[in-house]
């Protein structure tokens, strides 16, 4: 294949599989829609209100324990396909659910997804992304949850201002799904992307370090030949096979050294990326604003604004993450993150709001668009040897989920108690702590093979 047709196809694949990101952005924050007119609707009393936002979490949990072994065993593509269907069959049973347990049902099944898409995704980009591109398209996957994120409250606003304006007969299907009760609409609009990653998902090929540690050979040669062109495929079949050669496999290869170093640096940098607050800005937003003295009565509408401001920004990690490097960004990222949120915290503290205490909230966005959010998944993916990295990452995302978990958790419980100051505080210094660890413990891998970081690690 020339050059050409070659990133094309990488382009491609990448953006098919990065459909991934974009369900899993879309379906945890469309839910920031739901929560209300969900609560009227059936009557739900605070604990399960608090069942019904975080059931999906539980999902998300099982879909990562099972995918990263799964993915070994049946392949990286299998297990895509598993998740899609999942998206697909949990956003049309979650619009035309008839009882609330029905609707805990669908939101524990689309949870499954979500885990699993966190897991394999990110692993099948770096697997098939030539070693010069890989920071980059792997963070593709990030800017395609900030996407899904964007999208969700996109559609959640319109489709709010569409029932609220609506003046056409009462009656039909479509009516009570966009007007009557509309949070059924907003879990529809996921069918769109949903039957898209299902069926794109058919043209995409099975990773070719996966077909060469089970023997197909011909299959990687014939999968590198598309992703790496004529020349390089030949030299890139030889090192992967050298490489698994040398693989025993199981889960026992974790814990010993040094992947048992490598296993608790990946956790630790991904733990303090969530630690870092950035879910507790995103979906508690709209309450941070009014706090700042930017009051509104349209939520949405200022959940818009953030998401759109996290979606450039990590444009700007798509582009530098493969000619600045993984540790440079990783270290000033996360060293102006914690500037950023500490500057919040003082304007808090200060009584200093509007669009100081605004800017202050778009700083630390842009700084973790660069660093902490998209790097997360670019180091995980790369510092795992084939045969156990479907595992290893596994247990980083499942890090990542539990990390999350505890900052919705104790978001609210921290404004209220400690104040929502001495809460940005707390944030900025776990950023300076992943500033710190980075500083100590990451090393750089920009531009090597898989292969090649294999040997440098190990």
């Amino acid at each position: 294949m020339t050059q050409v047709k070659t990133n094309r196809f990488i382009a491609l694949i990448t953006l098919i599989a990065a459909l991934g990101g974009f369900l899993f952005g879309f379906d945890m924050a469309v839910v920031s829609g739901i929560i209300e007119p969900v609560k009227l609707q059936y009557g739900l009393s605070s604990s399960q209100e608090g069942l019904f936002v975080s059931c999906a979490l539980l999902g998300c949990i099982a879909g990562v324990a099972f995918s990263g072994y799964l993915s070994d065993k049946i392949g990286r593509r299998k297990v895509l396909f598993i998740a899609a269907v999942l998206f697909l069959v949990s956003a049309v049973g979650f619009a035309f659910s008839t009882s609330y347990a029905v609707l805990i049902f669908f939101r524990v099944l689309a949870g499954v997804a979500v885990g699993v898409a966190s897991n394999v995704s990110p692993l099948y980009i770096s697997e098939v992304a030539p070693g010069r591109k890989r920071g980059a398209l792997v963070t593709y996957y990030q800017l395609a949850i900030t996407v899904g994120i964007l999208c969700a409250y996109l559609s959640n606003y319109f489709i709010l201002k569409h029932a609220a304006a609506y003046t056409g007969a009462e009656s039909g299907i479509w009516f009570q799904l966009f007007v009557t009760d509309a949070w059924r609409g907003m879990f529809l609009v996921g069918v769109i992307p949903a039957l898209a990653f299902t069926s794109l998902l058919l043209i995409v090929p099975e990773s070719p370090r996966w077909l060469v540690r089970y023997g197909r050979t011909d299959e990687a040669m014939e999968v590198l030949r598309k992703v790496s062109g004529e020349e390089n495929a030949v030299v890139e079949l030889k090192a992967i096979q050298e490489a698994a050669a040398q693989q025993k496999g199981g889960l026992a290869d974790l814990m010993r050294h040094p992947l048992k170093k490598l296993l608790a640096l990946a956790m630790i940098l991904t733990a303090l990326s969530q630690l870092s607050g950035i879910n507790g800005v995103i979906f508690y937003g709209p309450t941070i604003m009014k706090s700042a003295g930017i009051v509104t009565s349209d939520a949405l509408f200022y959940q818009v604004i953030l998401g759109v401001a996290n979606t450039l920004f990590t444009f700007i990690a798509i582009l530098k993450v493969d000619s600045w490097g993984r540790r440079p960004l990783y270290l000033y990222g996360s060293l102006f993150s914690a500037l950023a949120l500490a500057l919040t915290g003082f304007c808090f503290l200060t009584d200093i709001t509007g669009w100081l205490m605004l800017g202050s909230i778009i700083l630390f966005l842009l700084f973790f668009a660069l660093s902490l959010g998209p790097l997360k998944f670019v180091i995980s993916t790369e510092i795992f040897p084939t045969h156990i990295r479907g595992t290893a990452l596994s247990i980083c995302i499942m890090t990542m989920w539990v990390a999350d978990w505890l900052v919705n958790l104790l978001f609210p419980i921290m404004r209220d108690g400690l104040g929502i100051a001495v809460t940005f505080f707390v944030f900025a210094f776990f950023c300076f702590l992943s500033f710190l660890y980075a500083k100590s413990k990451l090393m750089e891998t920009k531009g090597k093979s898989l292969e090649e970081i294999e040997k440098m690690l190990t």
